[in-house]
């Protein structure tokens, strides 16, 4: 009720300032952290934050503004100036609202905020259970800390043509990361959990357990021949493969003609049973929500189905660009026009078990990690160093580090095959993947 009062009279105000059309975004957040090592409290932060942004169209012109003072005085002077500023600024076809017929009217419970705060005292105990439980391994010697962080936040869009809503979304985390090794030889690794609601969390714990086996499992790694092998992507970084789909398919992407998928709608771009799924409508769901960033509704849509591209993601303004229809993937931020965003993004689980995947592989690597950004979405050139595993005969034998892989993104999709292993952990999530045919720089 605050944010709709509130939102009423800035609309209020704007259009009569000389708005023809306006919205207005409000938003506010607590969040607090524990960092911890060695046994002891490193640092508790504690933040609250409390914004909100209007844009306003005369004609087909718009301009922002977003402050975090809501005196009423400073929103009388931000109403006049960001009129002003739209008077002003150049004419753009694509500045407008979304259409009526197309706003959301039924919010659903998503189950997104807990009920009750997590106690400090609780995230504390946390901490120190899981570099407790890390630091208890034989051959891990020191330790990068653990953490743990809970946090709520609240979003609320109202535009002039009728449209409120808001909803509330709380996260909570537990974080770890050692090493192992001396010297040069040292050897680091992590492993977290996060979840809108505390009990949804993996135990503390196994969260230290597992940090210091990734870390162990990579001591002395070996360097390997250069070579064309399969490729396997563990399922802490399949997703970035869904990632890549999502931005080349992108509607400023699309409506520039900067993707390497341009013409590929309603064609073959992964072997028939990999399927590309966004579903805004998980309940707890990471990154669900009521509807998108300008009040359409949103709705779970197959971008890939059977290895076939679907559909652009589109928001008003890139889907008037290329005479489409929005797809209700309109993001959002204070003080500045829609993006284009996905919600709980994910490959939905491919036709062979885990173990069948990896028994198939006779030599290839399996990567855990990739680093550097050596990915061209204009050409689909892929090249990026990474660490993890030497295969053989279907088992992880040796730790690898100092690689390359290289192939072109769109052989990549074609050559690809998914395990059935599917978790939400992340934000985007994928099963276990094996690439075939990839190009290995080793020694």
């Amino acid at each position: 009720m605050e944010f709709k009062n509130l939102a009423d009279q800035i609309i209020n105000k704007t259009k009569l300032a000389g708005a023809t059309d306006c919205d207005i975004v409000l938003a506010k957040g607590s969040s607090k952290s524990i960092a911890y090592r060695f046994g002891k409290v490193e640092d508790v932060e504690e933040s609250v934050s409390r914004t909100f942004g209007i844009r306003a169209l005369v004609g087909q012109k718009q301009s922002f503004v977003s402050s975090s003072n809501f005196e009423g005085k400073n929103i009388d002077i931000l109403v006049s100036k960001v009129v002003e500023m739209a008077k002003l600024a150049p004419e753009d076809d694509t500045a407008c609202l979304a259409s009526p017929s197309q706003l959301e009217t039924k919010f659903v419970d998503l189950d997104l905020c807990q009920e009750n705060e997590t106690k400090t005292e609780l995230m504390i105990e946390n901490v120190k259970k899981c570099e407790d439980a890390a630091l208890s391994s034989d051959g891990i010697k020191n330790s990068e800390g653990s953490g743990a962080s809970y946090g709520t936040s609240e979003f609320f869009l109202a535009t002039s043509h009728g449209f409120m809503g808001g909803y509330k979304s709380s996260s909570n985390s537990i974080s770890c990361s050692v090493i192992a090794g001396e010297g040069v030889q040292m050897e680091r690794d992590y492993d977290y959990s996060s979840a809108i609601h505390y009990e949804d969390l993996a135990e503390p714990e196994q969260i230290g357990k597992n940090a210091a086996n990734l870390t162990l499992s990579r001591l002395n790694p070996r360097k390997v021949e250069s070579c064309k092998t399969s490729v396997v992507l563990d399922k802490r970084i399949s997703g970035r493969i869904v990632n890549y789909v999502a931005s080349a398919i992108s509607g400023n992407a699309i409506a520039r003609g900067t993707s390497f998928l341009k013409d590929s709608l309603n064609k073959q771009i992964f072997r028939k049973n990999i399927s590309i799924i966004d579903d805004p409508k998980i309940v707890r769901g990471k990154n669900s929500s009521l509807f998108d960033g300008e009040g359409v509704k949103n709705q779970k849509t197959e971008l890939v189905n059977n290895g076939i591209l679907k559909t652009w993601i589109l928001n008003t303004a890139t889907a008037k660009k290329l005479n489409l229809k929005t797809t209700g993937h309109a993001s959002r931020s204070i003080g500045a026009p829609p993006g284009t965003g996905t919600n709980n993004l994910f490959m939905a689980n491919g036709i062979i078990s885990y173990e069948d995947l990896m028994g198939s592989i006779n030599t290839g690597f399996y990567a855990t990690e990739l680093i550097g950004m050596g990915v061209n979405l204009v050409t689909g050139d892929f090249s990026v160093g990474a660490s993890g595993y030497w295969i053989e005969n279907g088992e992880k034998i040796f730790p690898v580090s100092e690689v390359t892989i290289a192939s072109n993104l769109k052989e990549m999709f074609l050559n690809l095959s998914a395990a059935n292993d599917l978790e939400f952990k992340y934000g985007t999530n994928a099963p276990t993947l094996c690439i075939e045919n990839m190009t290995l720089a080793g020694k």
